[in-house]
Parts: structure tokens; C-alpha cells; sequence
């Protein structure tokens, strides 16, 4: 199997790359841009196991069965640094450790590759860190930047580098990977390919968690039968609730983890004293796991604002006749006692709300107020 073969729905994008990867000097910077679900990050992936390939035949470069090509897949091979931040942005100290880092000469390759998710979430003063490390990189680092426009990058930078516009599959597509190729039922694969409007991941996540497909549905029935405030201000604090218990869940074993790390490489030991230069050090990394754990809160409500925008979507696609396929089908009868007790301007209406809601949440405004406001607004007068 082909390292392009993961970029589902691409012909364009795995063209372009394809070529770059037979030369012997590639562009030296690069912008991946598309909205989610597009796969930025896999085609950076697969570009870069493309440019390191041990395969000698320039043309089939990208084989996907050497060592070099698995190493950088599972994010291993020693020349490749795939940088993520799961803070609301990407501090100054890491663009610079990634700047030293750019430096290194390749340990066993032809390229240092340096990968940058969520390009867009580095404030102007950490993106001028990086931009001159991109004007003058040395001759051997290769620059992939990711984010979901370019208009989302600093101008400076973004000039700097050759932009590559990834789409969202088409269904088809989508339920193609997961039925075809990784093996799910297809009724199942046809459902989440809906559910996830093109989203590989979020239709691969869908189709392996029942949990996950239990939630969105509990998520979308909300405003269909929401008639009071208290029960808008209930929902909104479930989900709220919802979202923050995730972020526990998941987090909760990894910063104890991360915890134990830190005293081991400062050599304290259980019952050892901690001295007021540890106890700082502790303060810094608990405030870090904070910021990490607001942030995976702030993504899953932001996923159940997408996933409630798909009812009102399918609330129009009903009320205007366009003929277009529902997202939700399962609860056809469901949509369309909903779209006879609104018109289509309230429809608009709350698409409006919902859009200003993912707005809110992204800066510091308190999510259960902010999705209070719009529970309210949910509610038939």
C-alpha cells in the first residue's frame, strides 16, 4: 500500500506532492491548508515518509512498506519533528526550540523535516521567531506548516512558503475507507460518513465508539424538544458537564504520569522534601496541564456546536425544498415535525447563534453562559 493512499479524496494534492518528492531539491517551505477533516496532517505526514523514502527509484517514492516509510508514519524516524500543541497557542520557548532544531544536519536521511500543526494558533510574536528560520533555512530542513487557511498565518510567513488547498472527501470517499479498506460494516460506514460530513476522523471515531455515536445522538436531539428555560439551562450545563468530564477522564492518568517524570528528572524520591524551587516547577507544569485540559473542553463543545449545526441545516434543506440529503437521516420524521414549527429566517437564526456561540467559546467567555444564551434561544415561542 502506497504512503498516498491515505490521503483520501486528493488526486490534486498527491500529484503535487508526488513530484516534489522525485527532486532533488524540494521547496524548502510549505503551507497545508484545508478546512477539518481535510487530512492536513496526514498529508504532512505522507509527504514527509515521501521525502525520506529509502525506496531508490525516484518515481515510486512514498512506497509505504520500507523502514523509513513506517518510522515516520508512527512519528519515530529520527529526522522528522512533528510538532503539536494542545494549548490554546504555540509558546515563544517552542518556536525557538524548534528553530535550534532545524539546525541539526539529518541523522540518517536527506532531510530534516520540521511538521507544525495548528500553524494558526501562534501569536505574531512567536510566528516572527520562526520567520526568519524559514527565509534562511539551512539546506537540508525542509518546513511543513499546517493550519485551516492561509489568511490564518502570518502574511510574512505565509509568502514564504508554497501552499498546498486540501478538501473535505466526499462521502463516498469516506465510506469507501471505512467499509472498504478498514473493514466496518457498510451500513455503519454509510451512517458516520453522514454523521461526520466528510470528517475521516470523526467518521472513524463515530464508527468505533458506540459511546461516541450515543452522545451525538443525545447532542442533536436537544433543541428538537426543548420547550422551557430550565430545561435550555439543563441542557446547557449537561453539556457543559459533558465536556469537562472528558477532559478529566482523559487527562487525569497522563498528568499523574507527567507528574512522577518531573520529580524523577529532578532525582526527588517519594518521601523526600520539596524544596520551594520543585514546588515551582510543579506550580508551571499543573498551570500547563490546565491550559491543556481547557482546551480538549473547548474542542468537544465546539463538536457538539458543529453537530447541532447539521440539525438546522437539515431544517432547511427540508423547509426550502432544495432536495439535498439530510446529514441526520434517522431522524427524518423528527426534522421535519421540527421545520414546520419554524421558519426558514429562525432556521438562519440559530445556524447565527450557533456560529457566535463557537466564537465565544474560543476566547475566555464562560461556555456555560455562553451555551445557556443559546439553549434559550433554541426554545419555541
Amino acid at each position: 500500500m502506497s504512503i498516498w493512499d491515505t490521503l483520501i479524496g486528493q488526486p490534486e494534492v498527491v500529484e503535487q506532492l508526488r513530484q516534489q518528492a522525485q527532486l532533488e531539491r524540494p521547496t524548502h517551505a510549505w503551507l497545508f491548508t484545508g478546512p477539518p477533516g481535510s487530512g492536513r496532517s496526514t498529508a504532512a505526514r505522507a509527504f514527509a515518509a515521501s521525502l525520506l523514502c529509502e525506496e531508490p527509484n525516484t518515481q515510486l517514492r512514498g512506497c509505504g512498506v520500507c523502514k523509513t516509510c513506517h518510522s515516520v508514519l508512527r512519528g519515530t524516524h529520527a529526522d522528522l519533528t512533528h510538532f503539536s500543541t494542545e494549548n490554546i497557542s504555540i509558546k515563544i520557548e517552542q518556536a525557538r526550540e524548534l528553530v535550534t532544531k532545524a539546525q541539526d544536519r539529518p541523522a540518517v536521511g536527506r532531510w530534516r523535516i520540521i511538521i507544525v500543526e495548528d500553524a494558526d494558533r501562534m501569536p505574531e510574536r512567536t510566528s516572527n521567531v520562526l520567520l526568519k528560520a524559514i527565509e534562511e533555512p539551512p539546506e537540508h530542513t525542509i518546513w511543513i506548516l499546517c493550519a485551516p487557511s492561509p489568511v490564518d498565518v502570518l502574511v510574512t510567513i505565509r509568502s514564504r512558503c508554497r501552499p498546498v488547498t486540501l478538501r473535505v472527501p466526499d462521502r463516498e470517499e469516506v465510506v469507501k475507507l471505512l467499509a472498504g479498506v478498514e473493514g466496518y460494516p457498510e451500513a455503519l460506514a454509510r451512517h458516520c460518513a453522514s454523521l461526520a460530513q466528510g470528517h475521516i476522523g470523526v467518521a472513524r471515531h463515530l464508527a468505533q465508539s458506540d459511546k461516541a455515536r450515543q452522545r451525538r445522538e443525545q447532542v442533536v436531539r436537544m433543541p428538537i424538544f426543548l420547550s422551557s428555560v430550565p430545561a435550555a439551562m439543563h441542557a446547557a450545563q449537561e453539556l457543559v458537564n459533558i465536556a469537562q468530564e472528558e477532559a478529566d477522564h482523559t487527562s487525569k492518568e497522563r498528568h499523574e504520569r507527567e507528574l512522577q517524570e518531573l520529580l524523577r528528572t529532578l532525582g526527588i524520591t517519594e518521601d523526600e522534601k520539596i524544596t520551594p524551587n520543585v514546588k515551582a516547577q510543579i506550580r508551571q507544569l499543573e498551570e500547563e496541564q490546565k491550559r491543556r485540559s481547557r482546551r480538549m473542553a473547548t474542542d468537544t463543545l465546539d463538536r457538539f456546536l458543529i453537530d447541532l449545526q447539521t440539525v438546522f441545516r437539515d431544517v432547511l434543506t427540508i423547509q426550502l425544498g432544495t432536495g439535498s440529503a439530510l446529514i441526520n437521516t434517522h431522524l427524518t420524521a423528527e426534522l421535519h415535525d421540527y421545520a414546520q414549527r419554524m421558519s426558514p429566517e429562525q432556521a438562519l437564526g440559530h445556524l447565527d447563534t450557533l456560529t457566535l456561540t463557537r466564537k465565544r467559546i474560543s476566547t475566555n467567555a464562560s461556555a456555560k453562559l455562553a451555551f445557556e444564551a443559546m439553549m434559550c434561544s433554541f426554545i419555541q415561542r
